[in-house]
């Protein structure tokens, strides 16, 4: 609770001061070890509470741990909402210079930084009364450190309350019809935990488990901002930023109901096919997505558009379901003895998803977007581009590190009838969670039995 709690205020701490490193190190390192800390306990605790429906009770559990988008959502987008203020609004004409690719304007007899946000920027933002025009950059205030704070003194005493009441049962707890559970029963093949990284099924499964998680973690962590760069301007009146919004909860959903319908899927067809539908399932819907997306634009088709969020939340279904079953595999694979310690070293596997997938999912979107700035100038007269950007396009590097160049503020001076390149800036990275989810597959179709020198000898 401290932990998880305590990066919430640390990361709150770093957004205040705008340093990065603390927002790291509070909701990366801090956070992420109160996560792990927190994840396993409440799961063994209640299969020895309920021993005659371990599946259910580890199943809810997970189901739970998962489906904290649908509390953490709304309750984020309330408290911005009440901690923010509009920045210094200057008007949509001012007189500027360029500085090292920024622009500048004098305000009060000073020169201050000043960001110009057109009508397609202000688009992307769920915050409500702004105009086109030239901004102070460093006025108003997000409200995204007194939210982090506000949350994280809530998760504190919330976990906080529930490690007190949370108790192990007593030995001689019996459940009618079930033995002692004191001890939980095991298989006689069983892996000594310290042999868990000499074996290839373990690489396999974590090999697995890394590309399917870094696709569902690496479409969560853009979910609001992709609906809105890539479809608001094509269906405005439907992508609004509620509906962005909306869309995050119904990823989330998808995670919850995937967690519990896909155990129950597996417990009818086995593990191994359960996770064969999940590899390529989701190649399949990855793949697809850039098809969808082109469809929606040259359409402008309501229904694609559903059929995009309809496949996004079954991929994230898989996704859930991959966390949720992967504890049962393991043990069918390496006995139940040491399931927990043999599913903490497996979730190594998700933090190197983590921290790897989103990152390089936006990384191949910056590339793809600095592709189409490049082409969109090519076919922007130089002297058009003078005078909107004060910069000759010899400065372009600079002008993009700076954000005074994106591609939608290169649409107002593009010649007619050129596409703009926005809503495929994602393609990219879609073609390459499918590609990775594809060696994911080869992996998983790889794993065979252990051998029997493995398992530990019965005394």
């Amino acid at each position: 609770a401290a932990s998880f709690g305590g990066g919430f205020l640390l990361s709150a701490l770093g957004v205040a001061t705008h340093n990065i490193g603390l927002v790291y190190l509070g909701y990366g390192v801090l956070g992420g070890i109160g996560l792990g800390l927190s994840y396993t306990p409440p799961i063994q605790t209640l299969i020895e509470w309920f021993p005659e429906k371990k599946g259910l009770a580890s199943g809810l559990t997970i189901m739970g741990f998962g489906s904290g988008a649908l509390l953490f959502a709304p309750a984020a987008n309330v408290l911005l909402e009440k901690f923010s203020s509009l920045p210094t609004y200057l008007g949509s004409a001012v007189d500027t210079v360029t500085e090292n690719g920024r622009l500048f304007a004098e305000v009060g007899g000073k020169m201050v930084e000043v960001v110009y946000a057109n009508a397609a920027d202000l688009a992307k933002l769920s915050t409500q009364g702004l105009q086109e025009g030239f901004y102070v950059v460093g006025s108003g205030n997000t409200g995204a450190a007194m939210t982090l704070a506000t949350i994280g003194v809530g998760y504190t005493l919330a976990m906080l309350g529930s490690a007190l009441v949370l108790k192990k049962p007593h030995p001689s707890y019996r459940v009618h019809g079930v033995g002692e559970v004191s001890m939980p029963s095991h298989s006689d093949l069983n892996v000594h935990t310290d042999n868990m990284f000499k074996l290839p099924q373990f690489h396999a499964l974590g090999t697995m488990l890394v590309v399917v998680a870094a696709g569902g973690l690496s479409l969560f962590s853009v979910a609001k901002p992709l609906m809105s760069e890539v479809f608001s301007g094509t269906l405005p009146s439907i992508v609004t930023a509620s509906f962005a919004s909306s869309f995050i909860l119904m990823l989330s959903v998808g995670n919850l109901g995937g967690r519990l319908a896909w155990a129950a899927v597996s417990d009818k067809i086995g593990r191994p096919a359960t996770f064969h539908m999940f590899t390529l399932g989701s190649i399949a819907i990855y793949a697809s997505l850039p098809t969808i997306i082109q469809q929606v634009v040259q359409n402008q088709s309501a229904a694609s558009l559903g059929a995009f969020c309809g496949l996004s939340v079954a991929a994230i279904s898989m996704f859930g379901g991959v966390y949720s079953i992967l504890p049962a595999y393991e043990s069918d694979l390496f006995g139940t003895k040491y399931v927990g310690a043999n599913h903490g070293k497996m979730l190594l596997f998700s933090s190197t998803a983590a921290i790897a997938g989103p990152s390089s999912f936006l990384y191949l979107k910056s590339l793809s977007e600095k592709a189409a700035i490049t082409d969109l100038v090519s076919k922007i007269d130089p002297a058009a581009f003078k005078e909107k950007f004060g910069s000759d396009v010899s400065a372009l590097d600079t002008l993009i590190e700076a954000k005074t160049v994106t591609v939608a503020k290169l649409m107002e001076i593009t010649p007619t009838g050129v596409m703009d390149p926005t809503p495929f800036l994602y393609d990219t990275s879609f073609y390459s969670i499918a590609a990775a989810i594809g060696v994911g597959a080869v992996a998983h179709a790889m794993i065979r039995p252990v051998n029997p020198k493995w398992y530990e000898k019965v005394k």
